[in-house]
């Protein structure tokens, strides 16, 4: 493996990481091993933290191919608990406002799910890197301040419902690149009459890259090392 030349590694992101903690962890086991004071490592496609499943890592000349993966299909799957909402539309925050779920069947459930197929306008979260005035809008939101944000125009292939029983509803989402599946969480809770937030989000592909081809972080850190102390012995042999 040329990780100078560019390398494309695939990796589950745990829960509580941050995308840039699964590079940093990655950049710093390259420049150690390799000696070396910088290398690009790059990622295609932020998860938030709470959120865990499939991530592209890029290295060297191979973060050119960033923006091509950023492109490609995604699918999720999402654990929404209707009922209740709260700031950041996921479990970040506390419960700010609870509704009414009595009157939400699995009926109703399959009456309102088809609604968000096909291309749809979504306003992104608050709680987003959305860059408002050069400025992030979870940063207006930290500080209290309100900041309106623009519909965005997506594309969801597939939603199909994978479980249902009061108050969770699990939903599988095939999507196009800038979909928040918090805002869509959002969005069906208030379809069904009440509301909703995430309280489980795992990317399970991004185009043809499934969880299964993905290394856990610890394993992929270790596999690089030896991957390079290797080369460098045949080197000197």
């Amino acid at each position: 493996m040329d990780f100078i030349k560019g390398e494309v590694l695939y990796v589950n992101k745990p829960l509580h990481w941050t995308s840039f903690n699964l590079v940093n962890k990655l950049r710093w086991k390259l420049q150690k091993t390799l000696k070396m004071k910088h290398l690009k490592v790059g990622h295609a496609g932020t998860l938030d933290p709470l959120a865990t499943g499939v991530m592209i890592l890029c290295t060297g000349k191979a973060t050119r191919l960033i923006e091509s993966f950023q492109y490609q299909t995604k699918e999720y799957v999402a654990t929404l608990a209707l009922g209740a909402t709260t700031p950041s539309f996921d479990l970040e925050l506390e419960v700010d406002a609870t509704y009414p779920t009595a009157h939400i069947t699995r009926e109703l459930v399959d009456e309102v799910i088809p609604r968000f197929t096909g291309e749809i306008w979504q306003v992104p979260p608050v709680y987003s890197a959305v860059k408002v005035d050069g400025k992030r809008a979870y940063d207006y939101a930290r500080e209290g301040q309100e900041v309106e944000l623009k519909p965005k125009l997506l594309v969801i292939d597939e939603i199909e419902v994978l479980d249902f029983a009061l108050p969770l509803l699990k939903i599988r989402v095939v999507c196009s690149k800038g979909t928040y599946i918090r805002a869509l969480a959002r969005d069906i809770g208030q379809a069904l009459g009440s509301g909703a937030h995430l309280t489980a989000l795992e990317r399970t592909r991004i185009g043809e890259v499934k969880l299964p081809d993905c290394w856990e972080i610890d394993a992929l850190v270790d596999h690089v090392e030896k991957e390079i102390l290797s080369a460098q012995a045949s080197e000197q042999n």
